[in-house]
């Protein structure tokens, strides 16, 4: 089935990051005195703590208005718990920030509240992100969203509980066959979780899309159209709901687990296999587990490709410091400010120069794998205005259809449906 690929990273050569200025000229802002920008962002640590996203914000913010003393930045850093309601709230207002930064823009850009960044940076500054999400950040052909840190996934396994099983703890599983023969001696051996499989509200959506990508699936085709109930998709869940769930696999209700509980269990030493991201490798690696990593498993062998996961910034044109908002977000991109950030939580960097550096720190040689996989990997389609209602349906119904007795082909069929009618009512 044909899916939408994107392409690598972008051309080398270009001016670097740190090369990052304001588009020469902008008008759309105050020409001279004080500008001072509203920026809303997510916390990446814990609020309070040393890790808080805050803490960083604060700091680049004032090294950013030592620079530039005409501009200056209130930082209000939000739980990723609450900072999609906090900003949706603050945009219903008629009070949107400057600037934000969280999971998603469509909605957005499609209602014309969103300057393009086409109007914020130079063609060298774009250049710098990544193509693949780059290309992830349009609407309509037309780039709205700066992808701001990204994350790739792959398959995590207890080599202690390998062992334990009598399974090879050098070999992790590559198809969905190999996944069902090691549950099954997991299971044999005491392993309280075989297989994690967290379909429930958190990020169905993400372990669904890992599943589909097996088999040749995905939530939308080439040309950006619907396929939830592809025969592909059908035939995943199928085999999700005969071959790991009703074994008894999984937990009981996968419908109802989220990911962070089992990445938990997983650092305890309760679950012998599931997928996961960078921050489950930090997670393991604190509680000193001895683990093993691999490509996602598909039906025939390893999957094609991977899920590929970006968080966003945009910038709001209602109070009209287009310069200003440029200026802000040149500064973020340069490469050591970028870096610094995606260094302290274990994510990817999304600018050419800044992988570039990754690849040759071998402090960061754990994230290579993830690395390796982001120009290839496939995102979800933010930038269809109606995958935001939609979404929301897929994180509460979709675990039904792996469930024991479960109907693959009607709930796929019913979320298809939605998303149809989402897409027909989402702005034109």
């Amino acid at each position: 089935m044909d899916r939408r690929r994107f392409l690598g990273m972008a051309a080398t050569g270009v001016a670097g990051a740190a090369g990052m200025t304001a588009l020469s000229g902008c008008g759309g802002g105050p020409g001279s005195g004080e500008v001072k920008l509203k920026f809303v962002a997510a916390d990446y640590g814990n609020p309070g703590a040393e890790n808080s996203s805050k803490i960083y914000w604060r700091k680049l913010a004032d090294a950013f208005t030592k620079k530039n003393p005409d501009i200056t930045v209130d930082v209000t850093v939000h739980s990723w718990n609450d900072i999609g309601k906090k900003l949706t709230e603050m945009v219903e207002a008629g009070d949107p920030p400057d600037i934000a930064q969280v999971d998603s823009y469509a909605n957005w850009a499609a209602e014309g509240k969103l300057y393009k960044v086409s109007e914020l940076l130079p063609i060298p500054a774009q250049a710098e992100f990544l193509v693949s999400l780059a290309e992830a950040g349009e609407v309509r052909r037309v780039q709205y969203g700066l992808p701001f840190v990204a994350s790739t996934r792959v398959l995590f396994y207890n080599k202690d509980l390998f062992k334990k099983a009598g399974l090879d703890p050098d070999e992790p599983p590559e198809s969905w066959q190999d996944i069902k023969s090691a549950a099954r001696a997991l299971k044999s051996a005491g392993v309280k979780i075989p297989y994690g499989l967290p379909l429930g509200p958190e990020e169905a959506q993400g372990e669904s899309l890992m599943w589909m990508l097996g088999n040749g699936g995905t939530y939308v085709d080439s040309v950006g159209n619907y396929t939830i109930n592809s025969p592909e998709n059908i035939e995943t869940f199928q085999w999700l709901r005969d071959n790991l769930v009703a074994p008894g696999y999984t937990e009981p209700n996968p419908q109802r687990v989220d990911r962070q509980k089992l990445f938990q269990a997983f650092t305890e030493g309760e679950v012998g296999i599931l997928n996961g991201h960078p921050t489950l490798m930090q997670q393991a690696d604190k509680k000193n587990l001895s683990y093993g990593t691999g490509k996602l498993p598909g039906s025939n062998g390893p999957a094609d490709g991977t899920l590929g996961v970006a968080d966003w910034m945009m910038a709001f044109n209602k109070n009209g410091n287009r310069e200003a908002c440029g200026k802000f977000l040149a500064y973020v991109f340069e490469l050591k400010n970028h870096y610094e950030f995606v260094s302290q939580y274990g994510l990817l960097p999304v600018t050419t120069s800044a992988s570039e550096r990754m690849r040759k720190d071998k402090k960061q040689k754990k994230l290579w794998p993830f690395l390796d996989q982001l120009a290839g990997a496939e995102f979800y389609p933010v930038g269809k205005v109606s995958w935001a209602g939609t979404t929301a349906v897929i994180k509460k119904t979709i675990g039904q259809a792996a469930m024991k007795g479960g109907d693959p082909k009607g709930i796929l069929t019913a979320l298809q449906q939605k998303a149809e009618a989402e897409d027909e009512a989402a702005p034109s």
